[in-house]
C-alpha cells in the first residue's frame, strides 16, 4: 500500500523515461534490453497503465493480487478478468505478505495459480509465483523443504505447457523489508534447490528454463551480484521499486548480469 495517484503515475513515467533513454528497454540496437514491469496498487492500475501505453512504453503493468473466482457476487474482490482489461499482462501469487499477513492458505494460492494459467484464455497472462522460508524456518534448516513445500502446493495441478508463463520469484521473508539480505551463495543455493525440484515435477527442460527471480531487500548496491549468480534470473523488487533512480540502477544491474 504505497503512492497515491499522482505519484503512481509520476513513478511509472519517470521509470519509463529513463530505461528508454538508457537504451535498457525498447529494443534500442546495440543495447541489452531486460523485460521490466510494474505492479502498482488496485486503485491506479488503469491509470498507469494508460500513461505508460500513451507513450508507448515497454513497460508491462502487473496486479499485485486477484481473486481467483469469475465475475461475480464476491463483494471487496478483483477478478482477473478485471485486472486484464485494465490492461495487465501478469499477477503476484503467493507474495510472502499475503501468506503471513493476509494467511492466504495454499489451496487459495493453487487457485490463483490455476486460474492465471488457465488454457484457452484470449490473453495470455503471466504467474509470478512467489515461495520463501521465514527466519525460524531458515535458522532451522529449512529453506530447500519450505521452498518443495510450496512449490509443489502451489503447482499442483498445472502442466510442463503451462509452466511457459509461470515465474518463480523467490523471496525469504526474512528479507522483506528488513534490510537484511541473502547471500549471493544463499540465493544461488536456493535457486538451485527450487530447479531440482521442478526437474523432479516436470518433464523435458522445464527446470532449465522456468525464469526463478529473487526478491528481498534488493538495492542498487547489491543486485549487481545476486544477479550475476548462475540460475538468478533477475528480481522482484519492493521498497527499491519506489524510487525511479534506485530501480533504474537495479534494471541496469541485471542488465548486466
Amino acid at each position: 500500500m504505497n503512492t497515491d495517484s499522482r505519484s503512481a503515475r509520476e513513478l511509472a513515467v519517470g521509470v519509463h523515461e529513463r530505461l528508454t533513454t538508457a537504451g535498457l528497454i525498447g529494443g534500442r540496437a546495440g543495447s541489452r534490453t531486460v523485460e521490466v514491469g510494474v505492479f502498482p496498487p488496485f486503485s491506479y492500475l488503469l491509470e498507469v497503465a494508460e500513461e505508460l501505453k500513451a507513450r508507448q512504453s515497454a513497460l508491462f503493468v502487473g496486479a499485485q493480487n486477484f481473486y481467483p473466482e469469475k465475475n461475480g457476487a464476491y463483494t471487496g474482490e478483483v477478478s482477473l478478468e478485471m485486472v486484464v482489461d485494465c490492461g495487465c499482462r501478469a499477477v503476484l501469487v503467493g507474495h510472502s505478505e499475503r501468506r503471513h499477513i493476509i494467511r492466504e492458505p495454499e489451496d487459495l494460492i493453487n487457485a490463483k495459480v490455476r486460474a492465471t494459467l488457465a488454457p484457452g484464455r484470449p490473453i495470455p497472462i503471466a504467474c509470478v509465483f512467489c515461495i520463501g522460508e521465514t527466519l525460524v524456518q531458515r535458522e532451522a534448516g529449512e529453506t530447500d523443504a519450505v521452498n518443495e513445500r510450496q512449490l509443489r502446493s502451489g503447482l499442483s495441478g498445472i502442466t510442463a505447457q503451462q509452466m511457459e508463463h509461470l515465474i518463480i520469484a523467490y523471496e525469504p521473508v526474512w528479507a522483506i523489508g528488513t534490510g537484511k539480505t541473502a547471500t549471493p551463495a544463499d540465493a544461488r543455493s536456493a535457486h538451485a534447490g527450487i530447479r531440482r525440484v521442478l526437474g523432479m515435477m516436470f518433464p523435458g527442460s522445464v527446470a532449465d528454463a522456468t525464469r526463478i527471480q529473487y526478491g528481498g531487500s534488493v538495492n542498487a548496491k547489491n543486485a549487481g551480484e545476486l544477479f550475476a549468480q548462475p540460475g538468478v534470473d533477475g528480481g522482484l523488487i519492493g521498497g527499491a521499486s519506489l524510487k525511479a533512480d534506485e530501480f533504474c540502477a537495479i534494471v541496469a544491474a541485471a542488465a548486466r548480469g
